[in-house]
């Protein structure tokens, strides 16, 4: 039997479908083209991932039904991880609807771009935090997308929630290239020090830059989150296809795999896979 292996952070899209406002500037012009599954599958399955986690990448419940419909299809999506607008009075009814979309079933987290706010303490607002007692309610995973500058009102925004699982996106999105560690690091372990928070560690390449895409250089940052979160409570995630701006999408796999060396073999199990598993409800493939 082969390890288990869960990709549990990629996206998708199709831009006559489906546009992508947040594609702008030189840096991120590669990225101005279709990404489907039918790309990504053949490199999964070569990379040896078993299922993974579709995550929405616009504030579109359009694009939410979409993923639902290409999760319901063949291929390796296992969940779904959408959007809804968590300030609506009706948020809780947003989310059954989306439940009886063609593979709503599959959904299991919802995420809004609280990086994009320009309120830092977005996440902080009652009527936000109102749409999240509602997600977790429904039994769903919140996706926590911030930088370091939201990274306070998250945790305080986790303080106040502790019955909705949530999930930090890409470690918070530490600045690897400028070698900042703090306020991150401080920050990452009040977070972590809450036992209803998960941490992927994705998107981490894409952070550090071609210049710091290696283990030597993203090691300190990862060791800090499997320190702060510990083993049990750690994603592996590609951030397919944005990673590709640095790094194929084996080679965003195996960079991180390369990091949990110091990890015991059932520790490592649960970051590859196992974890994602719990998180996501997502049934073993053996």
């Amino acid at each position: 039997m082969t390890a288990d292996l869960v990709d549990a952070h990629h996206h998708v899209w199709q831009l006559s479908v489906r546009p992508q406002p947040w594609i702008t500037g030189p840096g991120l012009a590669p990225l101005l083209r279709d990404f489907t599954l039918a790309e990504l599958e053949p490199q999964a399955r070569a990379a040896g991932v078993n299922t993974t986690v579709v995550v929405q990448t616009v504030s579109s419940e359009d694009e939410t039904a979409e993923l639902l419909a290409l999760a319901a299809g063949p291929g390796p999506v296992g969940a779904v991880v959408g959007w809804t607008d968590l300030t609506a009075p009706d948020v809780a009814e947003r989310v059954a609807a989306l439940r009886e979309l063609p593979g709503g079933g599959c959904l299991r987290g919802l995420r809004h771009q609280a990086q994009d706010e320009p309120d830092p303490r977005w996440l902080c607002r009652a009527e936000v935090r109102r749409g999240l007692r509602a997600v977790g309610a429904a039994g769903l995973a919140y996706e926590l997308l911030v930088t370091p500058r939201e990274l306070p009102a998250a945790v305080e925004t986790a303080r106040a929630l502790p019955d909705v699982r949530l999930v930090l996106d890409h470690a918070g999105k530490p600045p690897v290239a400028r070698g900042a560690r703090e306020p991150w690091a401080t920050h990452l372990a009040e977070l972590a020090a809450l036992p209803h928070v998960s941490c992927k560690l994705s998107g981490l390449l894409t952070e550090a830059g071609p210049a710091h895409a290696h283990p030597r250089a993203l090691r300190p940052w990862t060791d800090h989150v499997l320190d702060a979160f510990g083993p049990g409570r750690v994603l592996l995630g590609s951030d397919w296809p944005v990673c590709t701006l640095v790094a194929p999408y084996t080679e965003a796999l195996t960079t991180t795999r390369l990091l949990l060396d110091r990890l015991a073999p059932a520790e490592r199990a649960a970051v590859l896979a196992g974890n994602a598993r719990r998180v996501y409800g997502l049934p073993s493939p053996w």
